[in-house]
This record gives structure tokens, sequence and C-alpha cells, in this order.
């Protein structure tokens, strides 16, 4: 997937109108008359937002006289998903290493706090016979 095929999908996907769509969709296919029906636009702007789904490879119409069903395109999902499982192990690693540094300062800090508190007992304080 290009930079260009994602901005365009991450752009489609930025209207709240266009993923209600693609929810819906996910359920199986539907007219465009059928997506216009719960939202409070016309026909020519649900056409609009098809549009732009399928300009980012979200969705489909077979060509063909009206009404055509509108198909939810699973590809360009599993290519997405590739992309952020990629920049999410990244920042897991990071969280790994930063867990591991923070780990140890937190074993090295208490190491030095028990030091600490050995060294301020009086002479013979550990020894099992002290008061």
């Amino acid at each position: 997937m290009t930079a260009d095929t994602l901005t365009r999908v991450f752009a489609a996907l930025a209207d709240p109108t266009r993923r209600d769509m693609v929810a819906r969709l996910s359920a199986g296919d539907a007219t465009a008359s059928q997506l216009a029906e719960p939202y409070r636009m016309s026909l020519q702007a649900v056409y609009k937002h098809l549009r732009v789904l399928e300009d980012a490879g979200l969705v489909s119409r077979p060509p063909g006289p009206q009404p055509r069903p509108v198909r939810l395109e699973a590809g360009v999902f599993d290519l997405m998903e590739t992309w952020i499982e990629r920049y999410r192990a990244r920042a897991e690693q990071r969280y790994r290493r930063l867990d591991a540094v923070l780990a140890e300062l937190n074993g090295a800090e208490h190491a030095q706090h028990h030091r600490d508190s050995r060294r301020s007992r009086p002479p013979g304080a550990d020894h099992p016979d002290h008061p």
C-alpha cells in the first residue's frame, strides 16, 4: 500500500458518516438508497460519500444500472492492519525497553535503600539477641 493510498483511506475514514457506512457494509452489501436511510441527507450527498470510499478502495460497486450493491473491500483493511501492526510492534518494543530500564532502576533503588537502612542501625541490631 502506498502512502498515497493510506492517505486516501485514512481521509475517507476520518468522516463519521463514512465510518458508519463502512460499519454497516461490514454486515453485508447494500444499495446507496439503503445506505442513505438513516441519514438526513440527499441521495446525491450519499453518492459523494460513496465516491470518496470508492476512490480510497474501501468499497466497490459493480457496473450496470441502478440500484447497484455497494460492497466492502476487505483487502484494504488487511493492508491497513499490516501498516498499523508495524508501528504497534515498534511502540511495544520501546515500552518493553522502558519497562526494563525502570525495573533496573527500581531494583537499584531498592538495593540502595536496603544498604542505607542497614547502615543507620546501631551495631549488633541484626543480632537475634538484640532487644
